[in-house]
């Protein structure tokens, strides 16, 4: 007799989904479930060999929250379950938590044979299987943080939601999780908007392989194809052929091509690309065209621009040389920088520990150190011109002298202003050197930060500049490198009473 051929582990949890799950909700609602060649892929992936973390990302109304409630499952009552486990998934709000327990519930609730060892308790969103002791709980990031917990299995559903590189909930459950012996943390999820948010963080250090045991399956869009194509769209939607609307979709993608405020909400959540639905100043993929790093200053004439902020927010200060090599500055109180750090969602804690920003004693920007570093410049390095606003220039001034500034020198800082007149012409010879690959900054990571999040807006007459309201984060950085980048064009305009305010 032939020897029977060995199932794998995933092999054996697919064949147990599709004996006992029911197709939740839908077109087929209440149907066996038939997983698709890739859901098939990417359980074998996640348990034939060993994972700690596993990042599923594609577009949306792809089925990935309906597979994660069969992974529930799986580890609550199926061949992944080990005595008295906990399970969490993780989303960024009640709503989205609701979904995941609800599928779960509903699948439980179609089958007999689930139904007899799953209780479901709709208010709390649980789910417990009392022969096991195992338990299953929905949490949101918007209810209290969970400390305390042990969890065997953790799914993020929808990380990409989270702004910023930090979230207390993905960081509570990551760390309660070092007490199993073999933790499972899965991330499904539409990519993030920013380079800079967490589940960007996360795939790109996946995607780097220094770690085996973190994956990631990554279902986006070439920025390089037409985001409007049948290829495009489904390079994003590995299920396009499966079970979407295709008739919604390309629906969608018509209205994008037709509108274009609606194309970065179709790039990012059709195509799977980063793109946010506001619209930068500059595109990701220009900023990273002008990623080299600068060569060495010495013996070129350098141009400044100084953003002084109050005492208590970040200051920048960044030189361009006359051949494009660009040097940054930035610096923030050190008293409270952690809290900053979660405030504004960056971590500023950790960029100070790596030497990209400055971390002045006490808590307030003492321009002592501001006026130290500029006569370390001027004595190294060959200044010519260097542009600031005049907000708390009044108060940088008497430390310049203190710091041997002579006359001569102070001549070489000019008032910039900060309205569209002067701003205007500083925006098109940043945007027209950006665009020529004609800077090298270094990928420097809080003046990326800022580019990220620099908006320009207009005029009744077509004039720009960029706007400091709260919604768009810190732009310190691109408001320094614009008037470094004027101030070596040479076209200087003169600050007017109407050109000092920035739109707040």
């Amino acid at each position: 007799m032939a020897a029977r051929k060995r199932v794998s582990r995933g092999e054996r949890n697919t064949r147990w989904i599709e004996h006992h799950c029911c197709i939740p909700e839908g077109k087929m609602v209440g149907q066996r479930v038939k997983l698709t060649k890739h859901q098939r892929r990417w359980i074998k992936r996640i348990y034939d060999s060993p994972t700690r973390t596993f990042i599923l990302s594609m577009a949306r109304k792809n089925a990935k929250t309906a597979l994660s409630a069969f992974i529930v499952l799986l580890h609550l009552c199926g061949p992944e379950a080990r005595p008295n486990s906990q399970l969490y998934s993780a989303a960024q709000s009640r709503d989205q938590a609701a979904i995941l327990f609800e599928l779960a519930a509903k699948v439980v609730r179609m089958s007999p044979d689930l139904s007899q060892y799953v209780n479901i308790r709709d208010t709390a969103k649980e789910l417990l299987c009392g022969e096991l002791g195992t338990f299953f709980k929905a949490l949101s990031a918007d209810a209290a943080t969970k400390f305390g917990l042990s969890p065997a299995l953790v799914i993020h559903d929808e990380l990409g939601q989270v702004i910023g590189p930090r979230s207390q909930l993905f960081e509570a459950l990551e760390t309660a999780s070092a007490a199993q012996e073999n933790p499972l943390s899965i991330i499904i999820s539409t990519q993030a908007p920013t380079d800079a948010d967490l589940l960007s963080l996360l795939i790109d250090d996946a995607l780097t392989g220094a770690d085996p045991r973190n994956k990631v399956e990554l279902c986006s869009a070439p920025l390089d194809l037409d985001p409007f194509s049948l290829k495009a769209i489904k390079a994003a939607n590995p299920h396009f052929e499966d079970f979407m609307n295709k008739e919604e979709v390309l629906r969608q993608a018509s209205d994008a091509k037709r509108l274009p405020s609606r194309e970065p909400a179709f790039r990012n959540l059709i195509l799977n690309q980063r793109v946010e639905a506001r619209s930068p100043f500059i595109s990701r993929s220009i900023w990273q065209e002008n990623g080299a790093a600068p060569d060495a200053l010495e013996g070129k004439a350098l141009y400044g621009g100084l953003d002084l902020s109050a005492v208590s927010d970040l200051t920048a200060l960044v030189m361009v040389s006359e051949d494009g090599d660009v040097d940054s500055t930035f610096w923030l109180p050190e008293e409270g920088l952690a809290e900053k750090s979660r405030n504004d969602r960056v971590p500023y804690d950790q960029w100070a520990r790596d030497g990209y920003l400055q971390a002045c004693p006490g808590r307030a920007i003492e321009y002592e150190f501001v006026a130290a570093h500029l006569r370390e410049l001027f004595d190294r390095y060959d200044v010519r011109l260097l542009n600031f606003d005049r907000y708390n220039m009044r108060f940088l001034k008497p430390w310049l002298e203190r710091a041997g500034f002579s006359p001569e020198e102070l001549e070489r800082f000019k008032e910039f202003g900060q309205g569209f007149v002067s701003m205007s012409p500083a925006l098109r010879e940043l945007e027209t050197r950006l665009l020529g690959n004609k800077l090298r900054h270094g990928m420097h990571p809080v003046l990326t930060m800022c580019a990220a999040n620099a908006v320009a807006v207009n005029d009744p007459a077509g004039g720009r500049k960029f706007t400091k309201a709260k919604t768009t984060g810190r732009i310190d950085g691109m408001v320094a490198l614009a008037m470094a980048v004027s101030a070596a064009s040479g076209e200087q305009v003169e600050p007017t009473n109407n050109d000092i305010f920035m739109v707040l």
